[in-house]
């Protein structure tokens, strides 16, 4: 087995993840970049769902290169296309220059780097996969949380256009130095010291063909959809949320709450990934359901600034353990082989609920008085839904765990 030491690559993933989490500050620029080139702000959001769209190719076929052992590459690759489009954004005269530099080449990066970054560095840790997944997506998280007010001094003193510039230039040497401390994780690895638990089943590693064959993928990868979307609803319109009749917060702490939502959800990336490890991954995607719901029973019934503060919490501390404990929970049960492709194809399930989430908060939302009861209620419903998901899937992995043999202590995967 080929030595190689886990923390130094984890340490790389991270660095690239924190530089990649700019991407989710983007509402910082939305009117200062609508205002300075006399665009409107439908048309500069349009950049970012262009990059969310293109989400899934990277994701995928960056998997595709991970599962064969050019992680290296393919993260380096990636990390350098998301900071150059990332500056090359601010250098844009036109709306189609936009899109290209930050909707096409950021998004393609970025899909890359998270891709290679997240699904290699999991293969290190089969003893602790909550924990790596945590920190690595709390990586990203945090990367938003210092962005953001980085971006807005810059867009204050200099314009939007610099903003991007700057804070490009600044990521790339960052990302450069992480993708040499990657490396491809070992086929079967085992970190010293550790040996799998006697009288655990024996890993089965499926290839994405095998997977989608079995019901388990179906159900995971409704799970998903249904756990990313009240925290995509609530973090695409918070501030907005906050200002209606039904809250009536004022717009700079609405502002404030922004990003307390933000830091519930880079902590709940972290909580959730370790949590998991300890009580299970589908039993912590069942409590991360029951909070969600709870949250917005807070947001309906108690309509002021205490019940908002505790909702978004909530739902912060919620959408951040969805991302942390599903790319365990993809290796767990389908294997690490192929985790890197398995898993970009289940992270689908988030690109539907980016599409619907939103839309269903803005179209169902709001109005003359600002009444968020549907969406709110809508959200309920589909974590209740979750809820029926994860308790059919523990079923469901259960029985499949029943039927394979279990492996003798120290085997490896």
């Amino acid at each position: 087995m080929p030595t190689i030491n886990r923390w130094r690559v984890l340490t790389g993933a991270v660095l690239i993840l924190f530089c990649t989490g700019a991407i989710y500050a983007f509402s910082v620029w939305v009117g200062p970049l609508a205002g300075a080139h006399e665009w409107t702000p439908a048309q500069v959001v349009l950049g970012f769902t262009i990059n969310g769209a293109i989400a899934p190719i990277p994701m995928i076929l960056g998997g595709f290169f991970v599962d064969r052992g050019w992680t290296r590459y393919s993260v380096g690759v990636g990390a350098v296309l998301f900071a150059a489009g990332f500056a090359l954004a601010g250098t844009a005269s036109s709306l189609g220059m936009y899109y290209f530099w930050y909707g096409i080449v950021a998004g393609l990066g970025m899909g890359f780097a998270y891709s290679g970054c997240l699904n290699n560095t999991i293969k290190l840790f089969p003893d602790r996969k909550g924990f790596a997944s945590g920190v690595l997506t709390a990586a990203l998280g945090t990367g938003t949380v210092v962005a953001a007010p980085v971006a807005q001094a810059i867009i204050k003193s200099a314009g939007p256009d610099a903003a991007y510039v700057r804070m490009g230039l600044a990521y790339l040497p960052i990302v450069i130095i992480g993708a040499f401390l990657i490396k491809t994780a070992p086929v079967g690895f085992v970190p010293e010291g550790w040996t799998p638990p006697a009288g655990a089943p024996a890993v089965v590693n499926k290839t994405w063909q095998q997977m989608l064959g079995t019901p388990t993928f179906y159900l995971i990868f409704a799970m998903l959809g249904a756990g990313a979307f009240s925290g995509l609803m609530i973090g695409s319109q918070l501030s907005p949320i906050a200002q209606t009749d039904m809250f009536a917060i004022s717009a700079a702490t609405a502002a404030v709450l922004v990003s307390v939502y933000a830091i519930c959800n880079a902590v709940g990336r972290f909580a959730w990934g370790a949590i998991s490890d300890r009580i299970g991954y589908i039993n912590s995607v069942i409590v991360i359901y029951v909070v969600v719901a709870l949250s917005f029973v807070v947001l309906l019934t108690m309509n002021s600034m205490p019940g908002f503060v505790i909702g978004i919490i909530g739902l912060g501390l919620a959408f951040g353990g969805v991302m942390g404990v599903f790319p365990a929970l993809s290796m767990n049960t389908f294997g690490p082989r192929f985790q890197g492709v398995n898993y970009g194809i289940i992270f689908s399930g988030y690109a539907i609920a980016a599409y619907f989430g939103p839309k269903v908060g803005a179209s169902l939302g709001g109005g003359a008085t600002g009444d968020y009861t549907q969406p709110f209620i809508i959200a309920i419903v589909v974590a209740a839904v979750g809820v029926a998901l994860a308790l059919t899937t523990r079923v469901v992995l259960a029985k499949a765990k029943a039927e394979v043999p279990a492996a003798p202590a120290g085997a490896r995967a």
